[in-house]
């Protein structure tokens, strides 16, 4: 499938967001200031790619009234996930010294992709951003299904129904969490910010609008073509819309993170503005959708791998080489980048790329399979 340049630019600034917001894990580094708070929105960004691109290889066939393959579906999926992902699990289980930090959930809930479903000990922090994985992996799981059963008996208003509720049930629960259990530690004068992450921040209840807005784009793609040309041909304006949205949410969460209006209502703000981005970014109308950026392809393939492993490169690093690189400004974060880079590249060559290009040998002699049996 040939690549965008703008949904691949949208997903390295997500990866470099992401890690610039980690960089507290090399050494406590503190430079960056909104930019480097408000890293935790780049998770939210690949969120709405992810609800886009997956939502069309799901919706596609459904659209042409071709069946579609569960089969073929969670084939791609574990060859693209699994590989990488349990060889960075090994590595945390196996080498405890070389996580971010010694506490670690049991390795069933990783295996199983449950360790964001409930809480877990302060202490038990290595790996934990693989919570978003979880999130992924129980869209993967869920939303073919979903769709395939709202496809059998086509209806707009059934789609627009469940589109609100989900948005609207999202709230909802948020707000009630907030409620019973950020809010009482508030008024006791306690720290929040464990609760808040175990019951409004990790959850997959709780963090659907991102998925939800890029798999509208993507019911609009499929079965509304002309609606999505206008879009499209609109693209500069979706663009400049998204980067108002994500920078007025920029500003509201900061150092309000844990506030009510901020969890029932920035989400679907932060959700909405995503949206428009990666709609603008999908469009060759744009300098964005047309123009490739140097560099931002190949972060953008090797993000995942550098998303497993970056914040064990930060602490070892620091660990390692802290006394010698710290303190010398743009030297010290060249340091640290080339580290992660390197690791991340060695993962997404050694690992990411032999296994896609098995999964292309696997899906082509499933095909020729599958032809024989009707032949």
């Amino acid at each position: 499938m040939q690549r965008q340049p703008g949904l691949d630019l949208l997903r390295a600034i997500a990866i470099v967001w992401v890690m610039v917001f980690h960089s507290y894990y090399a050494g406590g580094y503190s430079g960056g200031g909104i930019w480097r708070w408000s890293g935790w929105m780049g998770v939210d960004l690949f969120f709405a790619l992810s609800g886009f691109l997956i939502g069309s290889q799901v919706l596609k066939p459904l659209a042409r009234g071709e069946p579609f393959s569960f089969a073929d579906f969670y084939l791609r999926r574990a060859f693209r996930i699994l590989p990488v992902y349990l060889l960075v699990l090994a590595i945390y289980v196996g080498w405890p010294f070389l996580r971010e930090a010694p506490g670690m959930r049991p390795t069933w809930e990783f295996l199983t992709f449950s360790m964001n479903l409930w809480p877990a000990p302060s202490s038990q922090v290595a790996l934990s951003h693989a919570w978003s994985l979880c999130v992924e992996e129980h869209f993967y799981l869920l939303f073919p299904m979903f769709a395939v059963a709202l496809a059998w008996r086509p209806s707009p208003r059934r789609v627009v129904a469940t589109c609100m509720v989900l948005m609207l049930g999202g709230m909802l629960l948020r707000g009630m969490l907030w409620t019973t259990e950020v809010a009482p530690l508030q008024a006791a004068g306690r720290a929040a910010g464990q609760a808040y992450m175990r019951y409004l921040y990790m959850p997959t209840w709780a963090r659907l609008d991102d998925l939800l807005g890029g798999v509208v784009l993507a019911g609009i793609r499929c079965y509304r073509p002309q609606l999505w040309s206008w879009l499209q041909a609109r693209a500069w304006a979706l663009l400049i819309v998204g980067l108002g949205l994500v920078g007025l949410c920029m500003v509201w969460f900061a150092g309000q993170r844990l506030a009510f209006a901020q969890n029932v209502f920035g989400y679907p703000l932060l959700a909405l503005g995503m949206m428009a981005l990666v709609c603008g970014a999908a469009s060759p109308h744009s300098i964005v959708g047309r123009r490739r950026v140097p560099g931002a392809t190949w972060l953008a393939l090797a993000s995942y791998s550098l998303y497993l492993t970056h914040k064990a490169v930060y602490a070892n690093v620091h660990r390692w080489l802290g006394a010698r690189v710290e303190g010398h400004g743009w030297w010290t974060v060249l340091v640290y980048a080339v580290a992660v880079l390197l690791v991340g590249a060695v993962f997404h060559y050694g690992v990411e790329r032999p296994f896609l290009r098995l999964r292309s040998r696997v899906r082509h002699a499933r095909t020729r399979g599958l032809l024989g049996e009707t032949g």
